[in-house]
């Protein structure tokens, strides 16, 4: 593929083939171009912990002890930008084929977020919290680099938020250290071909709502 291919393909996946391996070759292949991501001061605030096989099983096994036990914290988007998330629940609820008030369809759909969608690969992204924003912004480009070399090679991928709210529960079975930040999961695999919401497109705004040109 082609970088434009590669781009275009990248999508979060929201379920994964438990049972088809990630060859650990094409894996320490995406990781050492992700490292060649800009940062501040050559910093290199990010920190991956990936967990495979019985490690990534006792993790899913945790977090969905924890979920049950505490309810997660509604995620902290303002009302201003509230409705894009309804937007995108719609669409992906839409094609699981759960209706709006299916309280309990909803709720077996969230739950797969804490046992990483099924992928084989479970990764939690951290930050050493005494760095800050600037350092923040080079966690997201290692990321997005990792994510992109993962799709050139065929994998599929899917960043989550919702593993940071039981950041507890994540640093015990992983062995986190304490000045390490839980900022996300992502989880790495090949996507379920059958799982209707795997094929879904996401919209993305006109260009005009996002960039500002300035000429004069």
């Amino acid at each position: 593929m082609d970088f434009d291919d590669v781009v275009l393909r990248r999508h979060s996946s929201r379920m994964f083939l438990p049972d088809k391996p990630v060859p650990e070759e094409m894996l320490h292949e995406a990781l050492i171009l992700a490292m060649r991501a800009p940062s501040n001061s050559n910093v290199q605030p990010w920190r991956l912990f990936l967990s495979t096989g019985a490690r990534r099983e006792r993790l899913g096994a945790a977090l969905a002890r924890q979920v049950r036990t505490t309810p997660p914290p509604t995620l902290g988007l303002p009302e201003s930008h509230s409705h894009l998330r309804r937007q995108l629940g719609a669409l992906l609820y839409g094609a699981m084929g759960v209706a709006r008030n299916d309280d309990a369809g909803r709720w077996t759909a969230q739950l797969r977020n804490w046992d990483f969608f099924r992928a084989p690969v479970a990764g939690i992204v951290c930050m050493h919290r005494d760095l800050g924003m600037p350092d923040a912004i080079g966690v997201g480009m290692f990321l997005q680099t990792l994510l992109l070399a993962l799709t050139e090679r065929g994998l599929d991928s899917c960043v989550q938020v919702s593993t940071a709210l039981y950041p507890d529960v994540v640093r015990r079975v992983l062995d986190i250290p304490d000045e390490l930040t839980v900022l996300c999961g992502v989880c790495i695999g090949y996507a379920d071909p059958t799982f209707a919401a795997n094929s879904i497109d996401t919209p993305r705004n006109p260009l005009i709502e996002n960039v500002v040109f300035l000429k004069d």
